[in-house]
């Protein structure tokens, strides 16, 4: 059975338009309407069109690759959210993404994988990687966006991690607890703006925090959380919340609790941070702070794609992504037991 190949001259005809202006269509160029694009595309698809991945890069000098750096992520939902989000915008825009790392060839780091691979540009998402092999990557001449970390000179698409603790310092403030702990990741640049943000919170609500109720602990790591969670339920006074640094944790948190004889949130709140879908359907559901995983995802590929295509008059930046309180079950409002007592 042969195969037809089907050329812009083929789609030009069969759409009654010029083959400028169907080249300009399907390059999604100035100069053609809306309407007659999308008809393009449409006819373009149907006659099983596919563009010359070769000839594409002659012509722009552009591989219409990505590059994407995610270790050790895709088990978490956060961060396979953002992944699928970045591969739907690439696809979206006519890019592939390729998975990088430094294991590929001895003596081959960040930077010399995306040359071979012939990278347009990299995405770095957040994870343990080597940090003198990132930096070579970002002073490179190659378009680099980071998601949740940021490089001098370089886009960064964060949540909004200083603006999320204080709104969640304020909700809890606002069901009436006074005594707050925080258990909190790995030092980097998300932690420290949380915990900015903590502490700007708790000021701003009268909340003096003692020192041994700050702790930290390694994200997505049920055994630390458990071990911290237990070193604040030992002391000789108790908090009346826990905030965590992922909903993982949390979970964990609560399981070592409930181990101790405690309820939650009876005799203990907990807080939670990322709102995965796990974290409603548990027992007691977890409040916690839901990331728009979808909105940075695209964001970071948005971005980088601008980077790529118009490297003249693009300006790195900071892009600071909202998220939203999600009520749970796992925090008691404490107002209520105010009301109650005064009855």
């Amino acid at each position: 059975m042969e195969c037809t190949i089907v050329t812009i001259k083929m789609i030009s005809e069969a759409c009654g338009l010029s083959i400028a202006a169907v080249s300009k269509a399907l390059n999604g160029q100035p100069g053609i309407g809306q309407e007659k694009a999308a008809m393009v595309r449409r006819t373009a698809q149907e006659m099983g069109y596919y563009p010359n991945a070769a000839a594409q890069t002659l012509k722009t000098k552009r591989s219409f690759n990505i590059g994407i750096l995610f270790q050790n992520m895709l088990a978490h939902e956060y961060f396979s959210l953002i992944l699928e989000s970045i591969r739907q915008t690439a696809e979206e825009k006519n890019y592939d993404i390729t998975f990088l790392g430094n294991r590929h060839s001895p003596g081959m780091g960040y930077y010399e994988h995306a040359m071979y691979r012939q990278c347009d540009g990299v995405i770095v998402a957040q994870g343990n990687f080597d940090f003198d092999g990132l930096r070579r990557l970002a002073e490179s001449e190659i378009p680099v966006v980071s998601v949740e970390q940021t490089f001098t000179g370089r886009t960064a698409v964060m949540s909004d991690n200083v603006g999320s603790m204080e709104a969640i310092v304020q909700y809890l403030h606002g069901l009436g607890h006074r005594h707050l702990a925080y258990i909190h990741g790995e030092m980097g640049d998300v932690t420290r703006a949380r915990l900015t943000g903590f502490h700007r919170g708790c000021r701003a609500c009268g909340i003096q925090v003692p020192d041994d109720w700050v702790i930290p602990a390694r994200f997505h790591e049920p055994e630390d959380s458990i071990q911290a969670t237990r070193k604040l339920l030992e002391g000789k006074t108790m908090p009346d919340c826990i905030l965590y640094p992922d909903d993982i944790s949390c979970i964990a948190g609560i399981a070592a609790a409930q181990s101790m004889g405690l309820s939650v949130p009876k005799d203990i709140s907990c807080f939670g941070f990322d709102g995965i879908r796990l974290s409603a359907v548990m027992t007691p559901s977890v409040a916690t702070y839901r990331q728009n995983a979808q909105d940075m995802g695209r964001r970071a590929a948005e971005e980088l794609i601008a980077a790529i295509e118009d490297p003249k008059c693009y300006v790195p930046r900071v892009i600071t992504v909202p998220g939203q309180i999600q009520p749970g079950g796992s925090v008691r409002d404490l107002t209520l037991s105010e009301i109650s007592e005064k009855e």
